[in-house]
């Protein structure tokens, strides 16, 4: 738990769980607003022309990335799901648990999806070469800023 999660002054354990519990929910509109655009533009893939000229493979890439995408929504709603039928049982503590536990799961599928959507288009635009190009940078840039920098400047606490 960081020191920005932790009691502050004056607050109770209660007060600390409601401010915790804004924070995922600022963050998981945030996620669910680049993943709800990843999905329509997918969404909207499979009804043009061009979607016949794919290959099995692209073919498989894509419903794979539809799939991504539908995760995604699913594990980001859980929390909302949850505290709906958990609201006034007092288990705001659980809630934001599961709820921070959901936002780094969604957040992992989001990047996997992030990946994939990117490697598709540059498969589908400049080839199979292009696309691992492309993917493998994007996937190495998403590890270092949401993983390896986070977690570098949280052991320098």
């Amino acid at each position: 738990m960081s020191a920005a999660d932790g009691l502050r002054p004056g607050e109770s354990e209660a007060e600390r769980y409601d401010r915790n519990w804004t924070d995922v929910l600022q963050e998981l509109r945030v996620l669910q607003t680049g993943s709800q655009i990843l999905t329509g533009f997918l969404l909207a893939l499979a009804f043009q022309p061009a979607f016949a000229n794919l290959d099995d493979a692209q073919r498989v890439l894509y419903l794979v990335l539809v799939v991504l995408s539908a995760v995604s929504a699913v594990v980001a709603l859980a929390p909302v799901a949850l505290h709906r039928v958990l609201f006034r049982e007092g288990r705001k503590g659980l809630i934001v648990r599961v709820g921070h536990i959901a936002l780094v799961t969604a957040m992992a599928v989001v990047s996997a999806l992030l990946v994939g959507v990117l490697a598709f288009v540059f498969d589908v635009v400049a080839g199979e070469q292009a696309a691992w190009t492309a993917g493998g940078a994007l996937g190495v840039l998403v590890v270092l800023l949401w993983a390896a920098v986070p977690l570098a400047l949280r052991s320098r606490r």
